[in-house]
């Protein structure tokens, strides 16, 4: 795993919740309107989320995401992200593949709500 321990203590610095589904999430392209499907988040939280994916990204690649907030489907969310780490695809790992991004750029608003969600029972 390409991760370093700077990189996983930003992430872990957050309450994270595990989705009860996964939330598709976007790749807004760029100079464009146009979106593609990017992958499966599995858990979120203000800073973040882990996107699951065979392929992921290397560390410090940027983009444009889009998602709807958990139990807000129409509050889409737009953002730009960065890959902090990394869990490539391997036959014999007992993990999913995928990545941990942080949101740069996420209105303080929608961080709220992300957070108060994450940290409510259920």
């Amino acid at each position: 795993m390409a991760m370093s321990a700077g990189g996983y203590e930003r992430v872990q610095q957050f309450k994270r919740r595990q989705l009860p589904r996964p939330l598709i999430v976007l790749r807004q392209h760029a100079d464009s309107e146009r979106c593609s499907f990017f992958g499966y988040a599995r858990n979120i939280s203000r800073g973040g989320m882990f996107i699951s994916s065979i392929n992921p990204p290397q560390p410090g690649a940027r983009f444009q995401l889009e998602f709807a907030l958990p139990d807000k489907q129409e509050h889409t969310v737009r953002c730009q992200c960065e890959v902090v780490w990394n869990r490539p695809f391997s036959s014999s790992g007992s993990y999913q593949p995928g990545m941990g991004l942080k949101f740069l750029d996420i209105p303080e608003d929608v961080a709220n709500a992300i957070d108060g969600w994450a940290n409510a029972s259920g």
